[in-house]
């Protein structure tokens, strides 16, 4: 894993995959990535939601791949949040590695394929989050960002450098103090 003062500024970054945008990641939320549990009739989004919910239920008739109930334990909050389908956004599925800010650490340079599987990696770069922990976050890194919860960050800033070392993406000097820093409370 490379480690740098400030990570480069790479232009090209753009999620929208609308008429007219570069879609780098591919479209959200896809069936058609390398994983385990890729091309399964499921999108992304809800094969996190079945995974990291309890309780889930499902639309009949979706060989249960529509959650549209269940609860989180949220790992950002510390908290339980009721998922439903008439408030979505409660809980919302976060890129522990924000896609932005992969980018311009290395994906950049990746092939479309690449990324995609990136952008969908249920395993380990996706978390199920409160919805406004998930925004409060946005694209920022260790350096600027760890959970509310304390009894969290250390496992978050292990999982973040995890990410960063399976995809070979770069991170900040500030991203490895701050997940010394996280680590050390524990």
């Amino acid at each position: 894993m490379t480690v740098v003062d400030k990570l480069p500024n790479i232009p090209g970054y753009e999620r929208g995959c609308g008429t007219g945008e570069k879609c780098v990641f591919g479209t959200a939320w896809t069936d058609k990535y390398d994983g385990p549990l890729a091309r399964n009739g499921c999108d992304t989004r809800n094969d996190v939601l079945k995974i990291q919910l309890v309780d889930v239920a499902f639309k009949p008739g979706t060989r249960d791949c529509k959650v549209i109930a269940g609860t989180l334990h949220d790992p950002y909050t510390g908290t339980d949040i009721a998922f439903s389908t008439s408030n979505p956004s409660a809980i919302q599925v976060d890129h522990v590695f924000p896609l932005s800010r992969s980018w311009r650490a290395g994906a950049s340079t990746w092939a479309p394929q690449q990324r995609v599987n990136f952008a969908n990696d249920t395993d380990l770069n996706l978390l199920a989050s409160q919805g406004k922990a998930n925004q409060s976050k946005s694209d920022q890194g260790l350096d600027t960002w760890l959970p509310p919860n304390v009894a969290f960050q250390c496992d978050y800033a292990i999982r973040y450098l995890t990410v960063a070392a399976k995809y070979q993406l770069m991170i900040t000097a500030a991203d490895v103090d701050a997940a010394r820093t996280a680590c050390a409370q524990k």
